[in-house]
């Protein structure tokens, strides 16, 4: 004896109801697993939440970094499980490459800085001029940048365009001109497979010239790199909130938007 019509149509939309919410969770589960693999190997969004690049980048700005760049390491994976050491398809990073990092000390803090010292070199700060191998650094006097000084306030700062060996030249602001607290240092021996890394906010930053034993950054083994600075594909004004839509027309700083980052 057959089942009546009426029950036969419950069981179909139930049927459906139930395949319906197996697909969304489906889908749902296939969207995290591919984002979870794009963050993993290709490209993780970053935000700027300090001064130290000025004028390169801004607070607020947001930027991708390229996972692949380096090679990976167990800092390229989310919570840096120890599941590998070393680094595997590893391509080591140019000077000049501004690129993210995890803090030596305690192998956890994202930083982002400039490479300027390779495996080998000798750095060195004077009177606030660069030397790397023995050698100032060429730099030449450009527009300056308004930023704030060590107390806050708003003021022009001398600016330079600075070449590194090898060709790449970028910005950089000297905040307390030539004698600020960094601006004459040690010379610094990069050990092997390590790196040294400044900010272009010169005065403001605190980077391999300062040791991890005074809360510094130290010399950056290349295993911490998780990724080079790419492009910036979104930016707001200091002390705006990213997710305050509805005050974009004022606080994206839309000039910004898609800029590589040099």
């Amino acid at each position: 004896m057959s089942e009546p019509v009426g029950l036969d149509s419950k069981k179909a939309s139930k049927q459906a109801q139930e395949g319906g919410i197996g697909e969304t969770v489906k889908v749902i589960v296939q969207a995290l697993l591919i984002a979870l693999v794009v963050r993993t190997l290709l490209f993780q969004p970053f935000n700027i939440p300090s001064g130290s690049l000025i004028p390169t980048l801004l607070i607020g700005d947001y930027l991708f970094v390229s996972k692949y760049s380096y090679g990976y390491s167990k800092f390229s994976m989310p919570f840096a499980p120890p599941v590998m050491s070393g680094r595997v398809l590893a391509s080591e990073p140019k000077r000049g490459d501004i690129a993210v990092f995890k803090l030596p000390r305690d192998g956890a803090t994202d930083y982002i800085k400039r490479v300027i010292g390779l495996p080998g070199d000798r750095v060195q700060m004077l009177q606030g001029r660069l030397y790397i191998n023995g050698q100032v650094v060429q730099r030449e006097p450009i527009e300056k940048v308004r930023t704030r000084d060590a107390f806050g306030r708003e003021t022009d700062v001398p600016t330079y365009r600075e070449t590194l060996p090898g060709g790449v030249a970028h910005s950089i602001i000297e905040r307390d001109g030539d004698t600020g607290y960094y601006d004459t240092t040690k010379v610094f021996e990069v050990p092997a497979g390590h790196y040294f890394m400044m900010g272009d906010n010169r005065d403001n930053s605190t980077d391999s010239r300062v040791s991890p034993e005074e809360g510094g950054v130290g010399f950056v083994p290349f295993e911490n790199f998780v990724g080079r600075a790419e492009i910036i594909f979104f930016s707001v004004e200091e002390g705006e909130a990213a997710w305050q839509f509805w005050r974009w027309p004022v606080s994206v700083r839309w000039s910004r938007l898609f800029q590589p980052v040099r």
